[in-house]
């Protein structure tokens, strides 16, 4: 948990840095990083649920 807890920290910080390089704003830049780790986290979740009712490979 430890682990993916810094992942998903670090990548909210490189967001944000992205963001505000491109913008010229924190404030935009943070949005944008929430946003994408929800929407990120969102997609994840359907990408499991999908490849769970797959049974490629399974006897």
């Amino acid at each position: 948990m430890v682990k993916a807890g810094l992942w998903t920290l670090l990548g909210l910080v490189v967001m944000v840095a992205v963001g505000w390089i491109f913008t010229g704003s924190v404030a935009t830049g943070g949005s944008m990083a929430v946003i994408n780790a929800a929407s990120g986290m969102v997609c994840y979740v359907i990408y499991e649920r999908v490849w769970a009712r797959i049974s490629w490979g399974l006897a």
